[in-house]
């Protein structure tokens, strides 16, 4: 039996009777759409969803965005929040609109978060080219905006015909919900099929589940891994996403109790231990503490779990320092499995492979030398993290100072929202994560403007859930600049949010970083032009109000004046936010020089092989002297 439909129509049936099935939890696939209309697509996915709304009131909730790549954003935090069980979709319109989701895209792919995005794209039937909004190229005049989403999708297609909407449907949600797979998944849309009829099979209408695939590790991989790890004297534990992704917490926290072996986090794996565990060594990497870089350089072992390896986290391929390291790496991908020339992956869920190697090393115990140094070395860096964030009589309190008012002021359980600038780093050595959900920071494609929509994806998740808990964005001005105006979706639809707003008048993170690679802050700061300077600017702060701008869209602004409590108000003004009704932005200004404690970390960052600059010069010696240390790892 069949059903006359329209594409559109046929495509938002489908997507609300999907579900995703892990162990004892059932989610929806895909919680609701988000869409910005235009002609594009108002009469195909526009018409489609507002037919099922009257026909099916729950089916599928819409809901409307400021910005295109802002909807990807919030399928992207949504996605983190639930362990990647379930997301949204995403619907834009021909040309600039589908463009506009390209980082987002990109965003999803780089993380490994399940996004559905539908750009509309221009006429099948190419009856009247060219169309409004649509690329022309004379050697391949099939070349559309939508092309440019392959090389950032995970699973990519294009329905010109409505028969093929149901094997590109029943694609994509395979690829949506496949751990080792996952990432943006697009259907490009063009206008004139969206509206068109086909027959559709009551069959792909009925609802379907989706059952997470957790892959058990095979028995002789899991022997070798276990025999290595017994054979180190100073093995070290790398926690990245994969841990959170597979619910893992608990098995991660009694495997490194069991064995005593110490772990260190990446940006996504950070809140996988809490913070104050004594085998937690915090953030490892170019952002890392001295304590995880450290034992990190003399480890034998490194158990990989659940990381992709990233530059941050290997310090440039730096980090790991002992000539004979290798590396034991349990991943359901075995794209990240095998790094490093690994002799020992895993290829398993993480707390399937955890449970597994905690039964081959029921015996194993790391020595006491090792860990008296995790100890010695991890106090040292708390007490590092401490000096740090107190207050302090400042007039300008710095970023470090902030973030630990902004910590004390939190509740255990809330979830704290970043992903650019000088705020990643930071918040790595220095945040008290005290909950596996707490620390949200995206570090993969580390997109300025994330924050605000990301945050709106993590509220969204907490609503869901029934959860009690706050979504803290914590945002510079350079970022909030990029992308802020869903603070207008915030306030259309009740949805709350703490966002605190820290001003330096610059891009802060760029420009500690310009002074080691010999363009000493060129471009970083904010200030009116002059074209016959060296520099092409003055010393005139801009006279730009973001607390109004805030303010404008309808949000709750409290601004911090500079000063020697600046801190203390700050952390009363948090407190305060938690406890209202609706969002707030807190506005403070910093000192933008001062920095948090050294990790003892590396960033590979060339530097000009040839200058006539001095400070060029110095800075290419430094690095050449930290090249040094990079190894292969094969």
């Amino acid at each position: 039996m069949t059903v006359t439909m329209t594409v559109a129509q046929a495509l938002t049936t489908f997507l609300s009777r999907q579900y995703t099935v892990d162990g004892d939890i059932r989610q929806r696939t895909i919680a609701g759409m988000f869409g910005i209309f235009g002609h594009g697509n108002i009469a195909g996915m526009g018409q489609a969803l507002r037919q099922l709304r009257h026909d099916e009131p729950d089916a599928m909730p819409y809901h409307q965005a400021r910005n295109e790549q802002a909807m990807a954003h919030q399928a992207a935090g949504f996605a983190r929040m639930n362990r990647r069980r379930s997301t949204f979709a995403a619907a834009a319109s021909v040309g600039p609109g589908a463009a506009n989701m390209l980082t987002g895209a990109a965003l999803a792919t780089a993380n490994r978060l399940p996004v559905l995005l539908l750009p509309s794209d221009t006429f099948a039937t190419r009856v009247s080219d060219p169309v409004l909004q649509q690329l022309e190229h004379p050697h391949d005049t099939s070349l559309q905006v939508t092309d440019a989403f392959r090389p950032l999708s995970r699973y990519f297609d294009r329905v010109e015909r409505g028969e093929q909407l149901f094997s590109i449907a029943l694609a994509a949600m395979r690829v949506l919900t496949d751990p080792a797979e996952t990432g943006a998944v697009t259907i490009a849309l063009p206008e004139d099929v969206q509206a068109e009829t086909v027959e559709v099979p009551e069959e792909f209408l009925t609802e379907r589940e989706w059952h997470i695939r957790r892959p058990l590790p095979e028995p002789g991989p899991l022997e070798r891994a276990a025999a290595a790890i017994r054979g180190a004297e100073r093995p070290l534990i790398v926690a990245g996403g994969g841990v959170l992704y597979s619910a893992a917490e608990e098995e991660l926290r009694s495997f490194a109790e069991a064995t005593g072996i110490p772990v260190a986090t990446t940006q996504a794996g950070g809140g996988v231990l809490d913070h104050d565990h004594p085998l937690n060594l915090g953030g490892i990497g170019a952002t890392g503490s001295s304590a995880a870089n450290r034992i990190a350089a003399s480890a034998d072992v490194v158990i990989g779990i659940g990381t992709r390896y990233s530059d941050f986290t290997t310090s440039s391929r730096s980090a790991f320092a002992d000539p004979d390291v290798s590396f034991v790496n349990l991943n359901v991908a075995s794209f990240d499995a095998y790094k490093h020339g690994s002799r020992y992956p895993i290829v398993a869920d993480a707390h399937a492979g955890l449970v597994g190697l905690s039964e081959h090393l029921d015996e194993f115990r790391v020595g006491e030398d090792h860990t008296r140094r995790i100890d010695a070395e991890r106090r040292n860096w708390v007490a590092e993290v401490d000096a740090a964030v107190a207050p302090t009589p400042a007039e300008l309190p710095g970023q470090p100072e902030i973030i630990g008012a902004v910590n004390r002021a939190v509740g255990p359980r809330d979830v704290v929202i970043q992903a650019a600038g000088s705020l990643p780093g930071d918040l790595q050595k220095l945040w008290r994560t005290r909950d596996a959900l707490g620390y949200h920071v995206e570090y993969a494609f580390s997109c300025m403007g994330y924050e605000i929509a990301g945050g709106l994806g993590v509220r969204r998740a907490i609503e869901a859930a029934g959860d009690d808990r706050e979504a803290v964005v914590m945002v510079g001005d350079g970022s909030y600049l990029m992308l802020h105006t869903e603070l207008v979706t915030a306030v259309a639809e009740g949805l709350k949010l703490i966002v605190v707003l820290i001003q330096n008048h610059g891009y802060a993170s760029i420009g500690h970083l310009s002074e080691t690679v010999g363009a000493p802050r060129f471009g970083t700061w904010y200030r009116r032009y002059d074209a016959d300077s060296p520099e092409f600017r003055t010393d005139e702060i801009l006279p730009v109000d973001l607390a109004a701008n805030a303010r404008s869209y309808g949000v709750d602004v409290v601004e911090i004046d500079p000063g020697p409590s600046a801190s203390t108000r700050l952390a009363e003004a948090v407190e305060a936010a938690r406890a209202a009704e609706t969002s707030t932005l807190i506005h403070i200004n910093s000192d933008p020089l001062a920095y948090a404690p050294e990790g003892e970390g590396w960033w590979d960052v060339p530097v000009a092989a040839a200058s006539t600059m001095d400070d060029t010069r110095t800075a290419r010696s430094a690095y050449e002297d930290e090249r040094s240390h990079q190894r292969p790892l094969l």
